[in-house]
């Protein structure tokens, strides 16, 4: 019975992980949405939800994945797998689910400040690529202060994407939780 309820609440947890990873094409057709997206909140939303750590990063890191690959084709009409600013991305993300997998309670302060630090994070780590490689910037720190800046309005939608996506997401299960007691973990239920 246990195992049947585990498994339930994975298939329900990588749904809505899916659900909202397909939310990252709406960017494509309204650019001004850029970084207007679920995936920080996908990945803090894993990270205190799935009760086996290895689930936490691998499912948001797969849906990540395949959709990235999905909005590279669109842009690029090329099979992208792996670029040049992709390790800094997928680190900014692990940080994420690590982030979330910190919050044993789950209540708005904890998930907003997983979110600002999943974004503080993201933006320290993702802007390294342009300010190294690219030809913008001047190769020192105030090169890299000035690739900071540049991002600063990707990095509020990014925070605002994820504001709105965590409030659908740990909302929406927290509701299911309480009506569909299939979807507590273990503890929880034997708290009940």
């Amino acid at each position: 019975m246990s195992l049947q309820k585990i498994n339930i609440r994975n298939v329900v947890l990588i749904l809505m992980i899916v659900a909202a990873a397909a939310m990252r094409l709406v960017s494509y057709k309204f650019p001004a949405l850029s970084n207007f997206t679920p995936v920080g909140a996908i990945a803090v939303f894993g990270g205190v939800y799935f009760n086996d750590k290895w689930k936490a990063y691998l499912v948001p890191f797969a849906a990540l994945f395949v959709s990235d690959i999905v909005i590279n084709y669109l842009y690029t009409s090329k099979l992208v797998l792996w670029y040049s600013s992709s390790i800094w991305m997928y680190l900014s993300f692990f940080a994420m689910v690590f982030f979330g997998s910190l919050i044993k309670k789950v209540n708005i302060l904890n998930v907003f400040l997983a979110s600002v630090g999943g974004v503080v994070v993201h933006w320290l780590l993702t802007d390294i690529e342009p300010w190294l490689n690219g030809t913008l910037y001047a190769k020192n720190i105030g090169g890299y202060f000035q690739s900071l800046a540049a991002a600063i309005p990707f990095e509020l939608n990014m925070i605002k994407g994820d504001l709105v996506f965590g409030a659908i997401l740990f909302i929406g299960f927290e509701l299911a939780k309480s009506k569909y007691t299939v979807l507590r973990s273990k503890h929880e239920l034997a708290a009940a």
